[in-house]
């Protein structure tokens, strides 16, 4: 077993032998951080969401051994949501021995230290070091056929030094959140995605590069699967400013063929290619033939007046976002779409995706950040850039450069190293989701004339790429305004 997790509780009960405590799934805390004074998790969630919070643990002087969870189930009146829809994962730390990169700027890291990320789905009794935290992420899904209500219910904590429970109160407002994102994505995996694997991006509500096209249809009904790409990659990235011959639109066809008719077909040809001018000509064919095949063609790279018409979906960082942004709006008035990523650590300001920033950064670009930007979609290079001992080791420095970039192109953990089928989440990839479920919230507001009064809330949180709240607090009063204002608009 190569994992030793630490253990953190909820809430403290006098009466308990250890402390435990809860927090926001925003927070994280460290493996020696003081207990907190929460005593219950309060949770506001519509159906079809996930709801997520964090129990923590603090093992006394001679440690936990035999830690058991248990979820109860969540009764409101006749009505009740089965314990089978809570999930529960360990945290696992991992050592961050040199900071990314500072650029002195208003957004900047927490500097080396111990950091939990990997979250291993609970199953066996664990133990807890002495005098160590353990935090356990606790995520509850609310079913599409649960009745409005209050629901009551608990998470059960035992070991052979005591026993805790803590209560859980949930509010469930009175619609859904859509089985398919608003939020356009593509999340590439370098390593072959079994099944497993593929469900668990898209229960994260992100859209693998590539899946199986006779799987598609299960996909697309399950779990709301909505793109794919069709693969034709032209061989243009940052360090190669030459193209392959463009595909012919018959060999374009070919490619779209095996997919299902519902699905967006993009085709990612080119990566960073900013500064390769000399390859707008076959951009331009390649956009013709792949447009007479049905196919939309996405680039990374900032907008360029002579692509216009050729490029349909434009990837861009933060900083290319604030540097060009007379060349975005031209685009979007030729009709493409703006789409945002993120990879190493490039400016001093943005939102960070290593594992040394705040997990609301992450959160906010994929939610009221897209919204407020006009953004519709999400990049991000590669989820599986595993090394040797990825569940321990997730520095790089070297690699990229001279710098290290803790946790860059790693969102998920190989499963099988912990005898999991597929992938498991990261931290990250949570928080992923749960900003695309605040960019739905937005979405469903838009839709129903609040639209106006939604993006203004939403601006009051995260206005611009170096304006935005590290409140978690904040953050959730303006996710419950939303979703008050949403049943409100219901009833």
């Amino acid at each position: 077993m190569i994992l030793r997790p630490f253990l953190a509780i909820l809430f403290c009960v006098p009466a308990a032998a250890f402390p435990v405590w809860v927090t926001s799934s925003l927070d994280r805390t460290g493996p020696t951080d003081k207990p907190g004074a929460a005593t219950q998790a309060d949770l506001a969630a519509a159906r079809r969401e996930y709801a997520a919070f964090e129990i923590v643990m603090q093992a006394p002087a001679g440690g936990l051994t035999n830690v058991r969870l248990a979820a109860s189930e969540l009764k409101a009146g006749g009505h009740a949501i089965e314990a089978r829809n809570f999930s529960l994962y360990i945290e696992h730390y991992v050592f961050v021995d040199r900071a990314s990169p500072d650029w002195h700027g208003s957004n900047s890291s927490h500097g080396p230290g111990w950091y939990p990320d990997p979250l291993i789905p609970y199953k066996d009794p664990f133990q807890v070091e002495a005098k160590k935290n353990q935090p356990v992420w606790v995520e509850l899904y609310i079913p599409e056929d649960a009745a409005a209500g209050a629901y009551s219910g608990s998470i059960q904590i035992s070991s052979d030094q005591g026993a805790v429970s803590v209560p859980v109160k949930l509010a469930v407002w009175n619609f859904a959140l859509p089985l398919s994102p608003a939020l356009k994505s593509v999340f590439q995996a370098w390593n072959p995605l079994d099944e497993a694997g593929v469900e668990e991006l898209l229960r994260h509500k992100v859209m693998p590069q590539t899946v199986k096209p006779r799987e598609e249809p299960t996909l697309i009904r399950k779990f709301g699967l909505n793109l794919t790409t069709t693969g034709l990659w032209s061989g243009a990235d940052n360090g190669h400013c030459t193209m392959k011959q463009p595909p012919s639109t018959a060999e374009f066809r070919k490619a779209k063929a095996p997919h299902d008719k519902s699905l967006l077909l993009v085709n990612y040809t080119a990566d960073e290619i900013d500064a390769c001018r000399n390859l707008y000509d076959d951009i331009v064919v390649w956009g013709t033939n792949m447009h007479a095949a049905g196919i939309k063609n996405l680039m990374v790279m900032t907008p360029v007046p002579k692509l216009f018409g050729a490029v349909d979906i434009w990837v861009v960082l933060p900083k290319m976002y604030d540097e060009a942004r007379e060349q975005i709006a031209e685009a979007r008035a030729h009709g493409a779409e703006i789409w945002s990523y993120n990879t190493l650590v490039q400016d001093g300001y943005s939102p960070k995706w290593t594992i040394d920033f705040d997990p609301i950064d992450v959160r906010l670009q994929a939610g009221f950040l897209s919204q407020t930007l006009g953004l519709t979609g999400l990049l991000y290079w590669r989820i599986d850039r595993w090394n040797d001992d990825p569940w321990n080791q997730v520095n790089n420095s070297g690699v990229f450069s001279s710098n290290n970039y803790p946790g860059e192109g790693v969102l998920v953990y190989p499963g099988s190293k912990i005898g999991v089928p597929g992938v498991v989440a990261s931290m990250r990839l949570k928080q992923v989701r749960q900003g695309i479920q605040d960019y739905e919230y937005v979405e469903i507001l838009k839709k129903r004339g609040a639209g106006g009064w939604a993006l203004e809330r939403a601006r009051k949180i995260a206005p611009d790429w170096r304006n935005w709240t590290r409140d978690p607090a904040a953050l959730e009063a303006a996710r419950r305004d939303l979703g008050e204002r949403i049943q409100s608009i219901s009833r």
